[in-house]
């Protein structure tokens, strides 16, 4: 199969950067879209002028063309149309995350039979500064032994609905934003946590709006503490009312031979034009002997950062996730790598409502009914 065709369920912000980013992969083209938002169903339609709108899901899954499917609908659907889609026509999937918000599904996921490749849409792991950075980290630091990811950025921003100012749709901030944060964390230490401590809340952001009468509850700021099986740590530092930092994204990890941070700058678009050009991400490494930094730029394409706001990671993750679909590759994200970090983010806030740490499971269960144990 050479020409793939995606149905795309949901074409709001991200969508769009996902539309972008398929006009750029070699034999792929959008052939179907379900949209319920008048407004938004026009802006998808100026992306991917050839593609079918549809009314339903169910008309959407009929489109006997279709090689591919794509969730990017608000959060709190993902759930239900997984399960729509693997009941009706199990096509290979990238599915936004979180993949779930409700931590009644997670039992519901893991017995979720979807018969065809499941793929979360991580898309932070193909940043390429981070990618360099995972790809050397465990060398260059002789073992990390402790990690740190800090976020310094804009608010969330305006979404169709206002469903993401509340809790009850995004699954929480720690959830809806940092899930990103807790795969990364998984990923560059290659190990599960074992306990989780944080502390967060609401200070800044959204006080002074009101939808239906109702003000938003979706926190702004946390830090958050991650214990690993074999014994590294990782912290992880929220804060959504930095806009003005230099760089959006700094991911700090220390061995006992050296130091390597990765710093990644935030959407072009938001860059002060009077500052000239926007930052180039950076990958310093940091010795202890001999000392002495070595900085080296990770530029990106100039034509991805337009495709998106995420540094091109969303143009990387498609093709790749392309070559499944043409049965050449395989999944880099699985279901199980979703359901960890939505499990991750979930225990931080609970952490963080009740002053207690938490303990996690082999399997990735919670467990808030016994103290946590003392890894130190």
């Amino acid at each position: 199969m050479e020409k793939i065709r995606y149905g795309i369920i949901g074409c709001g912000m991200m969508g769009q950067e996902h539309l972008r980013n398929i006009a750029l992969i070699d034999g792929a083209q959008v052939a179907a879209i379900f949209e319920p938002d008048a407004g938004m169903r026009a802006q998808a339609q100026a992306l991917a002028p050839m593609a079918q709108f549809h009314d339903t899901i169910d008309s959407l899954l009929a489109t006997d063309t279709l090689d591919a499917l794509l969730i990017a609908s608000p959060n709190h659907l993902h759930v239900t149309q997984m399960a729509q889609i693997a009941a009706n026509r199990p096509l290979p999937l990238l599915v936004e995350k979180p993949v779930f918000t409700d931590p009644a599904h997670f039992d519901t996921l893991l017995a979720l039979d979807y018969g065809a490749p499941l793929w979360v849409a991580m898309e932070y792991r193909y940043m390429p500064p981070v990618a360099e950075f995972v790809q050397q980290a465990q060398q260059v630091t002789g073992g990390i032994k402790m990690l740190s990811i800090r976020e310094h950025r804009f608010p969330f921003l305006p979404k169709i609905g206002d469903w993401n100012r509340f809790n009850r749709n995004t699954g929480g901030t720690l959830v809806e934003k940092c899930c990103h944060f807790f795969d990364l964390m998984r990923l560059i230490m290659n190990d599960n946590p074992v306990r989780i401590m944080a502390s967060g809340g609401q200070d800044v952001n959204h006080l002074e709006e009101r939808y239906d009468g109702v003000q938003p509850d979706i926190w702004d700021n946390a830090y958050v503490i991650v214990d690993f099986a074999r014994g590294a740590r990782a912290m992880l530092e929220l804060c959504m009312f930095a806009e003005g930092a230099r760089y959006q994204e700094e991911i700090t990890a220390v061995g006992p031979d050296a130091r390597i941070e990765c710093l990644v700058p935030g959407p072009g678009r938001f860059w002060p034009p009077h500052l000239g050009a926007p930052p180039v991400p950076q990958l310093i490494v940091s010795p202890r002997s001999p000392k002495g930094p070595r900085q080296m730029a990770v530029p990106v394409d100039p034509a991805l950062l337009e495709a998106g706001d995420h540094n091109g990671s969303t143009f990387y993750q498609h093709a790749r996730f392309a070559d499944v679909v043409r049965g050449r590759g395989k999944v880099d994200v699985t279901l199980s790598d979703g359901l960890w970090a939505v499990q991750m983010g979930l225990a931080a806030q609970h952490s963080a409502l009740t002053g207690q740490a938490v303990r996690l499971h082999a399997d990735g269960r919670i467990d808030t009914s016994a103290p946590a144990p003392d890894t130190a």
